[in-house]
């Protein structure tokens, strides 16, 4: 028997909306519609109980082959090592400085939405 499974990446975050924006440019997702009945998501929000409210936001890919990304509230902050990450994969079959000017270009635009530089590593030498 098959069986097709589809599965979300889920992240418990301060700023829902915010982290599922930042995460919509850098990927190229975009925001879904909302749900039946309701004209926005902000409209749907405002139908929450006041403490529901921005507690929730997801992204998908437009191309339905990218898992759903979905972010939640939680109270309290971070204490650890994120346990889950993304890694963004930029100048795949470049190589030489071809691929580091790919990836100076991704880094320059990721940097200006919010994201922070850690390291460049050259794999190619």
């Amino acid at each position: 028997m098959t069986s097709t499974k589809q599965f979300q990446v889920t992240f418990d975050c301060a700023d829902p909306e915010r982290v599922a924006r930042f995460w919509c440019e850098v990927l190229g997702y975009v925001v879904p519609p909302p749900p039946k009945g309701f004209a926005s998501w902000t409209e749907f929000d405002r139908s929450l109980p006041p403490e529901r409210q921005g507690s929730a936001f997801a992204c998908v890919d437009p191309s339905g082959v990218g898992p759903r990304l979905f972010f939640q509230r939680v109270p309290e902050g971070k204490a650890v090592k994120n346990r889950v990450h993304l890694d963004v994969r930029v100048g795949t079959g470049l190589v030489g400085e071809e691929r580091v000017a790919a990836l100076e270009a991704e880094c320059a635009r990721l940097v200006a939405l919010g994201a922070v530089r850690v390291q460049l590593l050259r794999a190619d030498g």
